[in-house]
């Protein structure tokens, strides 16, 4: 086993060949006595400042008590240490999970639903070891799943993008045209319309391959062209890709001292991007579940199986920062509050564009 593991670890390195990120002294030069914790990242990496860099927040968190810019991140630092691969492309996702569970890892964490398949059959081999999805499906009984109602985020920044909006149409720019993102643009359109009841939403999507998450060109593109079509205010729900939309708005200009046209972030606080055009972040607190499991494997309660994360659990919010208070209103506030309270309530019903139901 151990021949493996090291063979494992070889392929891991070859950086060229796999385009992973990797360190073999990252491995075994730990305090074995903390538990052990492994993070798999999608292909955008953890600088995404989107997706993947909340997952690593939770991570950082749950290692030293802070944020990944030193900050302190609120909560207590917990017994374990982590570690981290950047796969370069699709193919070195596998031989990364491996790794660490050939290394006996005490959790193994999968960012992305696209890794399921992939840690399905590591998950297989490894029985005994703990795992966990973000986004992710399975029935295994060592695989816990972490997912969001990210349209009861998105339904509130809709509400925002409604408030802020001057020309009568807003847009949409998903990352990958599937349920998951459509989840997040049907919630957004049912907050815009509880606004403005005729406004006009644009969608478009960046692609239907894993590509679509890392391709801020293409987003870009997507973004000019619906500003072209009188969208002013843009929720981007791409990854990576979605920066193209800040760079288009960017681009855009302002008037008098203000931006003419506005982008809302998603899943971690992108407001300071480009500050004075972000309207607000859509916050998928992938943070919080990463942090949650940890803590559970570390005082052993881990359970396999759906782990829910809603407004009720801070699993999804909208940012307010220096940043973009200048653009939101305390009526615009005192709305979505209001908004967010009946949704918690169950007295609005945001329309869940994955129930099969």
């Amino acid at each position: 086993m151990k021949f493996a593991f090291w063979s494992t670890l070889l392929m891991l390195c070859l950086v060229a060949a796999l385009g992973a990120s990797c360190n073999r002294a990252s491995y075994g030069a730990h305090d074995k006595s903390k538990i052990r914790v492994g993070i798999v990242f999608d292909i955008g990496g953890k600088d995404d400042r989107s997706f993947n860099a909340s997952a690593w927040a939770g991570v950082s968190c749950a290692e030293t008590g802070k944020w990944p810019d030193g900050t302190d991140c609120g909560k207590p630092a917990l017994n374990i240490v982590a570690r981290d691969i950047e796969p370069g492309n699709p193919t070195s996702i596998e031989p990364a999970m491996r790794a660490f569970a050939e290394r006996g890892y005490d959790l193994i964490i999968g960012v992305g639903f696209a890794q399921t398949p992939i840690m399905e059959l590591v998950a297989k081999d490894y029985p005994n070891i703990r795992f966990a999805i973000v986004d992710g499906d399975s029935a295994l009984p060592n695989v816990a799943l972490l997912k969001f109602k990210e349209h009861e985020g998105s339904y509130l920044v809709g509400m925002l993008a409604a408030k802020a909006n001057k020309t009568g149409t807003i847009g949409f720019l998903g990352g990958m045209d599937i349920g998951l993102i459509h989840r997040f643009g049907t919630g957004y359109e049912e907050g815009a319309r509880a606004v403005k009841p005729d406004i006009r939403v644009i969608k478009n999507y960046v692609g239907v391959t894993d590509a679509a998450w890392n391709n801020p060109g293409k987003g870009k593109e997507l973004a000019l062209a619906q500003i072209s079509k009188g969208a002013d205010v843009i929720f981007t729900a791409a990854g990576n890709s979605g920066l193209g939309a800040f760079d288009a708005v960017e681009q855009a200009g302002k008037v008098d001292g203000r931006a003419t046209h506005l982008v809302i972030g998603v899943d971690a606080n992108q407001n300071m991007v480009k500050p004075g055009f972000v309207l607000t972040s859509m916050l998928k607190r992938v943070d919080n579940s990463v942090y949650s499991i940890i803590e559970d494997v570390v005082n052993g309660r881990f359970q396999a199986g759906l782990h829910v994360y809603g407004l009720d659990k801070d699993g999804v919010a909208y940012a307010m920062d220096e940043h973009n208070k200048p653009l939101i209103t305390p009526e615009m506030l005192q709305q979505v509050e209001e908004a967010r309270k009946k949704i918690m309530s169950g007295e609005i019903k945001v329309t869940d564009a994955m129930d099969k139901k």
